[in-house]
């Protein structure tokens, strides 16, 4: 049971001083995390103000499909669920059950990001390119870098998994990935806030 002072469930085998390591550590993620969701703030709200600029060139609500981005979101939320079954196993000890769980998140992420880039292909084909309007250009900068961060978080859980492999996942470092699972949610949540803001918005209007 998690006390009202642990930031995460201590593992087994873990010293009170490794568990309190382990807390500073993902605390001052949380702080990091703060700071990433004004930058999120920030491009939604130049987003939202620079929706209607579309200078007469092609408009996103013209190009968007929506199966394709609900598989796209399908597959960015299965990972977090998965995110959380490797969290279940490694407080069991069960790391070979993680590594699995991490390898189907990795898996479920690449997925996301392939999609991503048929469709902004797609949207580049039919004339909707960066440099065509703000709108546009507001447009790849919101999707565009949660699209890099995604990435990023993709690159840091495969190398957990080349770490596990190496040197082993140890109750000493537990919290590594605890921080890139709540790197994980992070981005998967602002990915909801995307879609109903940028997709379906679109689609409403």
């Amino acid at each position: 049971m998690i006390g009202s002072h642990e930031l995460v469930p201590a593992q087994p085998g873990q010293t009170p001083e490794q568990a309190k390591a382990q807390d500073n550590r993902v605390l001052g993620f949380w702080i990091f995390l703060s700071g990433e969701c004004a930058f999120f703030a920030a491009l939604i709200g130049t987003y939202l103000s620079l929706d209607t600029h579309t200078a007469g060139a092609v408009t996103l609500a013209s190009l968007i499909d929506l199966p394709l981005t609900g598989v796209m979101t399908l597959s960015l939320l299965s990972s977090s669920l998965t995110m959380v079954f490797a969290f279940l196993a490694m407080n069991k000890g069960e790391l070979q059950a993680m590594k699995i769980w991490l390898w189907v998140t990795a898996l479920l992420g690449a997925i996301f990001l392939d999609l991503q880039i048929f469709e902004f292909t797609h949207y580049m084909a039919s004339g909707f390119t960066m440099g065509a309007s703000a709108s546009a250009s507001a447009f790849y900068a919101l999707v565009g870098f949660h699209g890099l961060h995604v990435a990023f978080g993709l690159f840091w859980i495969i190398s957990l998994l080349v770490y596990s492999f190496k040197d082993g996942i140890t109750p000493a470092n537990t919290s590594k990935v605890w921080i890139a699972g709540l790197y994980w949610h992070f981005v998967d949540v602002v990915w909801v806030i995307i879609f109903t803001v940028v997709y379906l918005m679109q689609k409403v209007h």
